[in-house]
């Protein structure tokens, strides 16, 4: 008793253990909502009773518990009080919401059943923008999105350079005093590395092929990160009488085979020890490549002997590409004064700049702009169906106002009315979604096939949890575009407005209509905007298939081998010219050339040169050269402006000739006649090239620009070592150049049964190809500007028929005042006109803005072309009348009598 005699001002713990327990007789929620403050008030009591004696206490704590225990069974048994914001009361609340939402999607989904022409078109037209987003995005996603398959690949950085106002092109690599000189000053790089790719001969006992290949640095793979899948990487003490192979080559020609390690095979030209076999996601610096040889670094580095290396460099941690051009560039400029070189080589780097990006950006090169505006063009068509659809719900909406009025009256809130139609959008966008990845899932596959060479990383790509992400996030905003205004306008309703109308037509003009005219005005605008951009490539694709190459492309075969046999320049240019005869006895042959660099297929080599008459010999521009042998300019097509082409005796005797385009003679002697003239390369010291022939000027590398300055040496130099073409591109001028491969690979097998046989092309294909990155842009924006001129003209087309039938009564009432079928035709095309118009306005004013992103994609006219948008703004306007034309023409033929009877 002596806790009843305490003169504590807190209660006895017996008294608050009985009261807390007492107090769970209650329900929960009402123990959540006043228990606390039940407790707080009977400890209240307590203290004051317990003043007055452990009497009045007892008694007080016996009447509360008896309080406690019978109230809380009442309440248990019949409450009297019912929560309100309980987590119960949270709980049915979602239940009903839930129950509610469940009823609207069954309903919605019921309407749409008992609407299928709206649901059909609805759903198709979601489903074509939503495909066409997902199926380009998966693209986007793989090539320019998905970090590189390397640790840190953010950190990762190519090094190039640029000499503006050199006769260097705009961008080019770099050589190996620059690897040197950055490896051991350039403290922002952790690491670098030097590689170069090259096609060569890889020939075992069971097979020969040329494959592409790869030098480097033992850094490369370091700097990369990279390890073996099985063996080891180069080291710095090893020569370059070892090599790394890629894992399909392992795969494919050697059965995974780990006892390959240690097996000599004949790579490029030598015999090389396999140490190691790469993984199958390592395939730097190009796709495909077979095999990796380390470059061995002399002491004695002749600066700026080949500026063809690319540098792969990782950055310290928060380092930029500016910060790192920016400590290069005076390094570069101090590499005369360390490895010495000409003047030319000084002024050189007085005008170097280096050119630092990420390795990304590097790998997917210009690939990265198209990719950008296909995405952004098929946004643009998404946009269209969703304004297209947003237009069908506008009508939809309006065509039920009344349906809507009565659920008012009956006393559904504005909110209801909204969920219901939004139940519509979401099935439609749901439906839309799912038919959308499956246009998708089957338009990839498409996609890839017509998608141009050189294309990095599409073997990634695929429709997977990323792209699925996609698709949802996309439908279900689709579902708020195209759903939510039309839903929030129509459920504002007029009671008595829409129940007095019951039956009768509208007018269809007016503020509560400007809406729906806005839509078919932004569909016009942007369908005009995708028409102009593709115009202008359908004019860059005509203007590029105009220019003349310099060359034929029809009817002419090319190939490469590459034969078993080793020698000097006189013995293969013997075994070419052996076979050079053979391939021209065969039916149909009309002439054969070779050339070791074939146009459109390769890029030729550049130099720097030096003419025997310059007056400072110091001066030695760069310029592009290439050697050809037997009729090589007859097949290809190529003019001889002046003196003689290549006799058999260049390529087999040590004369020392040389040919030059027009350009390159216009450079080196302008104004004088260069036939006798005579130059040759700036690191050669032993002797000259005299010229006797100037053919034309042709685009080697590409139709889009021309390499004017070009030298054509014979296939043997000036001694029988000087260089010896061992795998030439042969081109075969003949009317069967679609059907010859057999015969020539049949001719090859008899002379040399072991050499590689590769490289087929026609000449046209590799045209096509060499236009490919065009037309396929071209062609996808073409495509997706058709989408979105159907699409406008369904939205016009829609609207103008909902409108006809919302004024029969008023056309009616027309006709029987006097007006005549060509009136009222009249008035309904001018309606559509009127709306097409504004809206070719405003895609003028957008397709000026929006065409400048295209400007790295076109040839031969401006961004702004004023016949492009003159002529794609009268085919919007065409198809607008046409669209207008059709509702039109039912507008006309209404029967007064009956549309006035109509209720």
């Amino acid at each position: 008793m002596r806790a009843w005699r305490s003169t504590s001002t807190k209660p006895a713990w017996p008294v608050t253990v009985l009261l807390a327990s007492l107090v769970k007789t209650f329900p929960r929620e009402f123990r959540i909502t006043f228990g606390r403050g039940m407790l707080d008030t009977a400890h209240a009591d307590y203290l004051q009773a317990r003043r007055r004696g452990w009497l009045t206490a007892l008694v007080l704590v016996i009447s509360t518990a008896w309080d406690f225990v019978t109230t809380g069974l009442k309440e248990r048994l019949r409450p009297a009080w019912r929560p309100t914001t309980t987590h119960a009361n949270k709980k049915r609340e979602l239940g009903t919401m839930l129950d509610q939402l469940t009823k609207d999607l069954f309903y919605a989904g019921r309407g749409l059943i008992r609407a299928p022409g709206f649901t059909i078109v609805t759903v198709l037209t979601l489903a074509l923008g939503i495909g066409a987003n997902v199926a380009i995005f998966s693209v986007v996603d793989a090539v320019l999105l998905n970090p590189l398959p390397y640790p840190d690949s953010d950190r990762l950085v190519a090094i190039r350079a640029s000499a503006p106002g050199s006769d260097f092109p705009e961008e080019f690599g770099l050589s190996a005093e620059f690897f040197v000189q950055y490896s051991e000053h350039a403290d922002l790089l952790e690491d670098l590395g030097l590689v170069d790719d090259f096609g060569a001969t890889f020939r075992t006992d069971e097979f020969a092929e040329r494959l592409r290949m790869a030098v480097g640095t033992a850094s490369f793979f370091s700097t990369l990160g990279v390890t073996p899948l099985i063996g080891r990487l180069p080291t710095a003490d090893d020569t370059d009488d070892v090599a790394l192979i890629g894992h399909w080559l392992w795969v494919s020609r050697f059965g995974a085979d780990s006892s390959i390690l240690g097996r000599s095979m004949h790579i490029a030209g030598e015999m090389r020890t396999v140490i190691g076999v790469m993984g199958p996601d390592f395939q730097f610096p190009e796709e495909e490549t077979a095999a990796w040889i380390p470059i061995v670094l002399t002491s004695d580095i002749t600066p700026g002997r080949f500026f063809w290396d690319d540098l792969i460099g990782r950055v310290r941690p928060g380092v930029t590409t500016e910060a790192l051009a920016a400590q290069l560039a005076p390094l570069a400029a101090r590499l005369p004064e360390r490895f010495g070189g000409s003047a030319n080589y000084a002024r050189l780097m007085e005008q170097h700049r280096p050119v630092v990006r990420s390795l990304r950006e590097r790998i997917v090169g210009d690939i990265a702009a198209p990719l950008w505006v296909l995405l952004g063009t098929v946004g643009v068509v998404l946009f269209i169906a969703c304004a297209n659809v947003a237009n069908l719900f506008t009508v939809r909406s309006e065509s039920r106002q009344q349906y809507l009025a009565i659920r008012q009256a009956l006393g559904a809130s504005r909110g209801r009315l909204v969920q219901a139609q939004m139940a519509e959008a979401v099935l439609l966008a749901i439906a839309g979604g799912v038919a959308g990845a499956l246009i998708a899932w089957v338009g990839v596959p498409v996609l890839l096939r017509a998608a141009p060479p050189g294309v990095p990383r599409l073997e990634t790509v695929s429709i997977d949890g990323t792209g699925l992400l996609f698709t949802a996030a996309v439908a279900l905003v689709t579902a708020l575009l195209f759903g939510l205004v039309p839903a929030l306008k129509s459920s504002s309703v007029n009671l008595t407005n829409s129940l007095r109308s019951a039956g009768r037509g509208s007018a269809g003009h007016g503020p509560r209509h400007l809406g729906r005219d806005a839509l078919v005005v932004l569909q016009t605008a942007l369908a005009l905007v995708l028409l102009v951009g593709s115009g202008l490539l359908v004019r860059s694709f005509a203007e590029l298939r105009n220019v003349d190459p310099g060359y034929d492309t029809e009817d002419i075969f090319s190939f490469q081998v590459a034969p078993t046999m080793d020698g000097d320049g006189p013995a293969m240019a013997r075994f070419h010219f052996d076979l050079m005869e053979r391939i021209g006895a065969l039916p149909g042959v009309q002439s054969v050339g070779v050339v070791h660099e074939l146009p459109l297929d390769e890029g030729t080599s550049r130099t720097t040169f030096v003419t025997d008459d310059a007056r400072d010999l110091d001066v030695r521009p760069t310029l592009n050269f290439t050697t050809t042998g037997g009729a090589y300019f007859e097949t290809m097509g190529i003019q001889l402006l002046r003196g003689r082409l290549f006799t058999r005796a260049d390529h087999e005797t040590e004369l020392g000739n040389a040919i030059v385009s027009q350009s390159a003679a216009e450079l080196l002697w302008p104004g004088e006649d260069p036939i006798g003239k005579r130059l040759r390369f700036s690191t050669d010291t032993t002797g000259w090239e005299t010229v006797v022939g100037v053919v034309e000027d042709i685009h080697q590398t590409d139709f889009r620009e021309s390499d004017p300055e070009l030298i054509y040496l014979p296939l043997v130099g000036r001694t029988p070592n000087s260089w010896a073409v061992h795998s030439p591109g042969y081109v075969v001028k003949t009317p069967r150049a679609e059907t010859i491969t057999p015969d020539i690979r049949d001719l090859i097998r008899q002379i040399d049964p072991g050499a590689p046989f590769y490289a087929v092309h026609t000449m046209e294909s590799l045209a096509a190809e060499s236009m490919m990155r065009l037309s396929f842009t071209m062609l996808t924006l073409g495509i997706a500007a058709a989408l979105g001129l159907i699409l406008g003209a369904v939205g016009l087309y829609g609207v103008l028929s909902y409108v006809v039938t919302q004024r029969t009564r008023e056309i009616g009432l027309r006709m029987a005042l006097g007006s005549t079928h060509q009136e009222v035709r009249w008035m309904v095309v001018w309606q559509g006109g009127r709306l097409a118009g504004v809206g070719v306005v405003i895609g003028i004013v957008a397709a000026i803005g929006v065409s400048r992103v295209l400007d790295s994609l076109l040839f031969g006219i401006q961004s702004t072309d004023v016949t492009t948008f003159l002529g794609m703004s009268g085919v919007m306007v065409a198809v607008a009348l046409i669209s207008s034309y059709v509702p039109a023409r039912r507008a006309s033929s209404v029967d007064p009598v009956r549309s006035l009877s109509a209720e």
